[in-house]
């Protein structure tokens, strides 16, 4: 009788014996109470803000942040690319129209758009290089507006959804400001056919691009129908 009085005493002095009973049996993951699932973060686009360097008529960089930004919807000549003026009036003295740099204006024009403010860019999309393409705004204006607007970017789509950026480029076109005053060749097809992408490339080898382009963005001219004679090399 003694022994049973001690038992039930050890008993009684652990808590919730019973339950401790059924833990042995009981699998730990069913024995915590069910945990509620959250959802996915969404994780907002990235954002770079600072001061950058115009690397050309549409990339920036950030040395902060050791990035290239690139502006989205809109292309600008490369820097080696070279456009040509079409008032070719005195053809006796000159041998060929003047060459325009379009790459190195649309880089100038970009630069003085920015000057020393800094620029906030919200990245929208990535390339296909990995270069992310962002909304850039300075001082509150978005910078693709004023290249659009002085005629040295354009709508990198033509079927743009942005209707702004559509009539900033038809106002340039139609006003001939920057590139729009030239013979350009399309830069997607300048891409994929220059082979010197150097900076010392020479005006003539575009000329000779343009003479046997496949594409035309530039607006009708007088002689709109006729491509340049093609000069000797």
């Amino acid at each position: 009788m003694k022994r049973y009085l001690l038992a039930a005493a050890a008993l009684a002095t652990i808590p919730h014996a019973a339950t401790a009973a059924d833990l042995i049996k009981t699998p730990a993951a069913a024995a915590r109470p069910p945990q509620r699932l959250s959802e996915a973060p969404i994780y907002q686009n990235p954002v770079y803000k600072g001061r950058v360097s115009v690397m050309d008529g549409r990339t920036l960089w950030y040395p902060q942040y050791a990035q290239r930004v690139r502006l989205v919807e809109i292309d600008a000549c490369e820097l080696p690319q070279w456009a040509i003026d079409p008032t070719w009036v005195d053809r006796d003295r000159q041998k060929a129209p003047s060459p325009v740099p379009c790459g190195p204006l649309a880089k100038a024009w970009l630069k003085r758009t920015i000057g020393s403010k800094p620029v906030e860019c919200t990245v929208l999309a990535y390339g296909n290089d990995g270069i992310p393409q962002a909304r850039c705004t300075s001082a509150g204006r978005d910078i693709a507006v004023d290249l659009l607007r002085v005629g040295w970017a354009r709508v990198a789509s033509p079927y743009s959804y942005n209707s702004q950026y559509l009539a900033y480029q038809q106002h340039a076109m139609a006003a001939r400001y920057g590139m729009w005053a030239t013979y350009v060749l399309d830069m997607n097809e300048w891409r994929r056919k220059a082979v010197d992408k150097t900076l010392d490339r020479r005006p003539i080898a575009d000329f000779n691009l343009i003479v046997e382009r496949e594409s035309e963005i530039s607006p009708p001219f007088i002689d709109a129908r006729k491509k340049p004679t093609r000069t000797d090399r």
